[in-house]
């Protein structure tokens, strides 16, 4: 690798290292019950004073080398081309909201000026990702490190309109918790006019909150069996749909049917992780009542679940991660939670700083694939050097 990969590293490092002042637990618990909504501001003190310095500094790392970036992404120039279209009141593909965006950035910024676009979605983008960990990490450097490393940030210097979306989704699930779903409805709305696939989050993230905070029953499993049945079997169905809404990925190198072994290995091995930690779980009496934060706990073990099975059965469906990611990306927030659940001992010990050497190490692989021409992430550039 380049010296340029050494911005990736330095910058891993040094925003985990800054998320190790963050002591957050309290905070998340709190927001996770409706925060201020519901009467649970304190008064700032000194440790909530330091964390908002160190996230302050994060985020400013974080959107800064992003947003400075310039022919980073296999699709940078895609989207600068299209920016030009779009200023031109030509027809383009992608959505209304970022059409408008796009054009108001222009009639400020002036035609063909595209490092201030690229700068605006990487800041907005980076807040929500940002906000999610701060309303909902209970160990924020762990959910910090597990996001730089699967790649989350680095992939959003790619395809930028489907991680705007994807950070709104995360950052959304605060009000399914507090089953605010008016608000959360409104978000994800929200984020489909930049790109309509989050509209899939609505059916599966109430699903898994109905069965997480219901139980699953037996007439459930059936159902499920049913559908990824049909996923097997009626492919031809699901392709004819997708296609009339995304006539474009057809016959194209995003519908090759590929299967996402890492994906799926991040799948089975934080399931796997789960059930160890139900094995060393610390028992709780009878009589202690269910918290909101065990049915939090079960929801992202079931979107968990969910998207094993979008990895393993949905491989007819063009570009399949991006649906599995939203499914996913809450292992950011369920991998920590589990090893905290473990009683303390060498066992949980061994089971955390397994999972980091197993994230380590797929980031090391991933920084190897940067260099390749569908994602070209490596040599990073900046406008400001470069």
């Amino acid at each position: 690798m380049e010296k340029s990969a050494l911005v990736y590293v330095i910058l891993t490092m040094s925003v985990v290292l800054l998320g190790l002042f963050v002591r957050n637990r309290e905070y998340a618990l709190a927001g996770q019950k409706g925060g201020w909504t519901y009467g649970n501001h304190k008064p700032r003190n000194r440790e909530q004073a330091r964390n908002l310095v160190a996230e302050f500094a994060i985020y400013c790392l974080l959107a800064g080398v992003s947003a400075c970036r310039i022919a980073v992404g296999n699709d940078y120039w895609v989207y600068r081309e299209n920016f030009k279209i779009i200023a031109q009141n030509r027809h383009v593909a992608s959505e209304i909201g970022f059409n408008y965006v796009v054009k108001a950035l222009i009639w400020i910024f002036g035609y063909d000026h595209y490092l201030p676009i690229f700068g605006f979605f990487s800041l907005v983008t980076v807040f929500f990702f940002a906000k999610a960990l701060h309303d909902q990490a209970r160990d924020y450097a762990f959910s910090l490190f597990l996001l730089m490393t699967s790649g989350y940030y680095f992939n959003s210097l790619n395809s930028v309109r489907y991680y705007l979306a994807l950070a709104i989704a995360l950052f959304s699930l605060k009000y399914v918790f507090r089953r605010e779903f008016g608000k959360f409805v409104l978000m994800i709305l929200g984020a489909a006019l930049f790109h309509k696939t989050v509209l899939l989050v609505i059916p599966v993230y109430l699903l898994a909150y109905y069965l997480a905070a219901k139980g699953i029953r037996k007439w459930h499993l059936a159902l499920g069996g049913c559908f990824l049945a049909s996923l097997i079997f009626g492919q031809d169905l699901y392709r004819y749909v997708i296609f009339k809404i995304y006539p474009y990925y057809e016959n194209t190198h995003f519908d090759v049917g590929r299967i996402s072994y890492a994906n799926l290995a991040k799948c089975l091995g934080t399931l796997a992780l789960c059930l160890i930690a139900w094995f060393l779980r610390e028992k709780k009496g009878r009589d202690v009542p269910e918290t909101q934060e065990d049915v939090k706990y079960r929801f992202n073990v079931i979107l968990s679940a969910f998207g094993l099975c979008a990895f393993c059965c949905g491989g007819f469906v063009p570009e399949v991660t991006r649906i599995g990611y939203y499914m996913i990306v809450t292992q950011v927030f369920l991998i920590p939670d589990a090893i905290s659940s473990m009683k303390k001992g060498w066992l949980r010990e061994l089971c955390k700083w397994g999972v980091i050497l197993a994230f380590l190490a797929y980031f090391v692989l991933m920084l190897r694939k940067m260099y390749d021409m569908d994602v070209r992430l490596l040599p990073y550039l900046n406008w400001i050097f470069n």
